[in-house]
């Protein structure tokens, strides 16, 4: 297994970073960990935080959540639209349409999305217009585990210390009351994931999150 290193910036400096979820709780089950961690090491970048689907109830969990996950930001942007949840494809102009709007605020140097293998239609259909509208841009699809079954075999491996896990899976817990009756939302099976893929990347604290990356470019081989 290849190491690579995010280290184009020294640390200090930061990024622009794209964070893009079809609902309330998507960014934070798929990436978070990944976020706490770039933020610990680049306190300077700007987050644009996207979620697409919500209600008046639901976008209240999702700007707290993510007033804990990019708490030392330097720079946030935090949007949460309110198209129609599972009927993503047939409002797809609609969300295309504020995709372009996005395209022209934001130029991001890395992108968290959904994967393009997911089951879930409203997954799907923002991974597909993340890679119509961002063209030459480091792209990791990241994953939500579910009923659907649809975990696949991921290619990019974060790995990440147990205090940045238990802290990921609290911000979740104390963010998202509505889901708790939901049977999927649990803490241990957040954790199973991230144990899971520690193991097949041999990370040295046991866990981390996966995503898939289907281009990337190295620079100076």
């Amino acid at each position: 297994m290849l190491n690579l290193d995010l280290c184009m910036k020294r640390k200090g400096s930061g990024y622009r970073i794209l964070c893009l979820g079809s609902h309330c709780d998507d960014i934070e089950i798929g990436c978070g960990g990944t976020i706490l961690k770039l933020l610990k090491r680049y306190s300077n970048s700007e987050f644009y935080w996207i979620v697409f689907s919500s209600d008046p109830l639901r976008a209240k969990e999702a700007f707290k959540s993510a007033r804990l996950f990019l708490r030392h930001a330097r720079q946030k942007h935090v949007v949460v639209k309110s198209f129609k949840t599972s009927f993503f494809p047939f409002i797809g102009a609609e969300i295309k349409e504020f995709f372009e709007e996005l395209k022209q605020e934001c130029s991001p140097d890395l992108i968290f999305t959904h994967c393009r293998n997911d089951l879930h239609q409203d997954h799907r259909l923002i991974s597909d217009l993340t890679w119509n509208t961002f063209r030459d841009h480091l792209i990791l699809e990241y994953e939500i585990p579910k009923y659907d079954g649809d975990l696949g075999s991921p290619n990019v491996f974060v790995h990440l210390e147990e205090a940045v896990c238990e802290r990921k899976i609290r911000y979740i817990a104390n963010s998202f009351k509505t889901q708790s009756e939901n049977h999927w939302f649990a803490e241990d099976m957040f954790k199973s994931i991230l144990r899971l893929r520690g193991i097949e990347s041999n990370a040295p604290h046991k866990y981390a999150e996966a995503f898939y990356c289907r281009k990337l470019v190295c620079l100076g081989v």
